[in-house]
């Protein structure tokens, strides 16, 4: 394998995890920060607004994933190579 191709594969894989984690992170906190928040409010309502949150946040979280497979897809199974 080219080196350059090589170096720019590694980058780009740090790019995916550390971009493809950052914005999830985000919302979620912003997610959990409002739900709680809304519970406080309106207590008899924390059923329903725990169930929104974590489906919420699983969609969030398959973000992340999809970064993941790009980078594992870029370091070991490499179609530019």
């Amino acid at each position: 394998m080219d080196p350059l191709i090589a170096a720019a594969s590694v980058v780009a894989a740090a790019l995916a995890i550390g971009l493809g984690a950052l914005g999830p992170g985000i919302g979620q906190g912003i997610a959990a920060g409002q739900a709680v928040e809304g519970i406080a409010r309106q207590p008899e309502a924390e059923g329903k607004i725990r169930g929104t949150l974590l489906l919420s946040l699983a969609f969030m979280e398959a973000l992340t994933i999809y970064g993941l497979v790009v980078a594992l897809v870029l370091l070991f199974a490499n179609p530019f190579a």
